[in-house]
C-alpha cells in the first residue's frame, strides 16, 4: 500500500537539507569565533583570539562536555517502540500510510498540479 514518491526529488532535498546543516554548522562556529574574541580577552586577561578552525573545535568541545553524543529522546523512542508493539497489524498499516502521505507530500512539494494530496491525511496540527 506504498506510494511512489519522486525518488531523485527526494535525493534532491536530502542533499539540499545536508548542505543546509553544514552551512548552519559553519555558521555557528563563526558566531562562536566572533563571540570569543569580543568578549573573552576582554573579561580575561591573558586570552587570546581564536582562529576559526579553534572557534570549531570549542564548539565540538563543549558539545563532548556538556551535551555529549548520548542524543536526545532514548525514552521517547523506547515509548513509541512499545506503543508500535501494542499496535494490531491494521493500525501499524494505518500509521504507515500516514506516514506515507506526509513523506510524499515533502517530497513532492515543490509540484502544484494538486496530486501530491491524494490518498494523504490531512495533518493534526
Amino acid at each position: 500500500m506504498r506510494s511512489a514518491c519522486d525518488v531523485s526529488n527526494f535525493k534532491s532535498r536530502c542533499f539540499k537539507i545536508g548542505l543546509l546543516a553544514i552551512i548552519g554548522i559553519g555558521a555557528l562556529g563563526a558566531v562562536v569565533m566572533l563571540l570569543w574574541n569580543w568578549l573573552i580577552p576582554a573579561v580575561f586577561l591573558g586570552a587570546q583570539p581564536v582562529s576559526y578552525l579553534q572557534a570549531l573545535g570549542i564548539l565540538f568541545l563543549s558539545k563532548i562536555l556538556f551535551g555529549g553524543f548520548h542524543g536526545r529522546g532514548h525514552g521517547r523512542w523506547r515509548d513509541r517502540h512499545h506503543h508500535w508493539e501494542s499496535m494490531s497489524p491494521e493500525e501499524r498499516e494505518q500509521l504507515k500510510g500516514q506516514f506515507d502521505g506526509r513523506w510524499c507530500r515533502w517530497c513532492r512539494a515543490g509540484k502544484r498540479d494538486g496530486s501530491d494530496t491524494q490518498g494523504a491525511t490531512p495533518n493534526a496540527e
